[in-house]
């Protein structure tokens, strides 16, 4: 899949981060030498010492012993490759023959190296809670065995998407029209590209869509939707600067059924959760939308911005209370060294997660794939 190998190149400094310090936790270990066994091989058979074989009683010579081939010494240039030591690198024949690479250190998971792996994660902004859930649910029947650098991840990465699959959904579309999606979130959290791509993407899968630009705060927000529209061919309904953004909202849902519009995407003004004069905007701007059709909006995406890490998570508390967010968009990921944060938001909310950014493009917002995130997160191979 393109978008796995761009979370894999882009997703994230976080995947870097997690895979030094497992390596980390794995060689600080005393036991962390290479093990030759395979972790699931049955224990060796002993191993048996022949008998010494009887010893011959010797013949008298009855004439000049005549050298056989094997005592005839050998110039060392002369000497067959199959009679030469092994060298330490297999060769074609050596791979062919199953000469097997060098096993991986292993270390024995046991508490510390639980305490060690926990604080990976927390520092991977998985959150202290999703942290120690995660590593509980790691070693359950596994305490004691000796694991490498790759078995940790891949049970990391079975574990992050366990939590991550009953989020992963993409936005619903319904029958109704025009289907009002609000999309809200902090200053610089990327909504107006969300909703420009979210049009393209829509638009190109044969719906018709209606863009209000409801932050008429910010010029420059207008603009970029506009060109946005210009390039999916999605009119962009806009208003004076510092007009009332609740009117433009109620102004659009008539334009779209008008219209006939499958999807409205009205853009709001970027708010610090902690302004509540912002806030009680967001709230007007809700009242006003059901005064038009008590059922919307139908869907209230929270766009948000991966580099702010566990602040993430008082932003969806507060979102939640004053616009009854319905799911998630997280952008940025591309940017951060601390991924783990979307692990953190499924496990303690449950939100759908509808789409995760890594870029500018269009192609760069993509449906949220659970087993991608995981690996990518993890820094594992496709």
């Amino acid at each position: 899949m393109a978008f796995f190998s761009k979370l894999k190149e882009r997703l994230f400094k976080s995947s870097s981060k997690l895979e030094e310090g497992l390596e980390a936790i794995v060689a600080e270990a005393p036991d962390a030498a290479p093990d030759e066994t395979p972790p699931n091989a049955p224990p060796a058979a002993p191993i048996e010492t022949p008998p010494p074989a009887p010893r011959e009683q010797p013949q008298p010579p009855t004439e000049a012993p005549v050298p056989t081939p094997a005592e005839i010494p050998v110039p060392p240039s002369e000497v067959p490759a199959s009679a030469a030591p092994l060298a330490e690198k297999p060769g074609i024949l050596g791979r062919l023959f199953g000469r097997a690479e060098p096993a991986e250190p292993r270390r024995v998971l046991d508490d510390a190296m639980l305490e060690s792996l926990e604080e990976v994660l927390i520092q991977a902004d998985m959150g202290v809670e999703t942290a120690l859930r995660v590593t509980a649910n790691l070693a359950e029947g596994r305490m004691g065995r000796k694991l490498s650098v790759t078995e940790i991840k891949g049970l990391l990465a079975g574990e992050v998407a366990r939590i991550m699959e009953p989020v992963a959904r993409p936005l619903p579309l319904y029958a109704k029209k025009p289907q009002v999606v609000l999309v809200v979130g902090v200053n610089g959290s990327g909504k107006t590209t969300t909703i420009g791509k979210l049009a393209s993407q829509f638009r190109a899968a044969g719906k018709k869509v209606v863009i209000a630009a409801g932050d008429t705060f910010r010029a420059a927000a207008v603009e970029q939707l506009q060109v946005w529209g210009t390039r999916a061919g999605v009119p962009v309904m806009t208003a004076p600067e510092g007009s009332d953004p609740a009117s433009l909202a109620f102004d659009a849902m008539d334009r779209a059924e008008r219209d006939g519009a499958d999807l409205l995407l009205i853009d709001t003004a970027g708010r610090l959760q902690n302004r509540q004069d912002l806030m009680e905007e967001l709230a007007k701007i809700v009242r006003v939308i059901r005064k038009k059709d008590a059922s919307a909006p139908h869907n209230t995406l929270l766009v948000l911005d991966a580099t702010t890490g566990q602040n993430a998570l008082s932003q969806v508390e507060t979102f939640r209370k004053l616009a009854d967010v319905s799911g998630l968009v997280m952008t940025k990921l591309d940017g951060t060294a601390k991924g783990g944060v979307l692990v953190a938001l499924a496990d303690r909310f449950g939100l759908p997660i509808h789409a995760i950014g890594v870029g500018e493009q269009i192609d760069d917002l993509a449906p949220f794939d659970p087993q991608d995130f995981a690996r990518a997160l993890v820094g594992l191979n496709d």
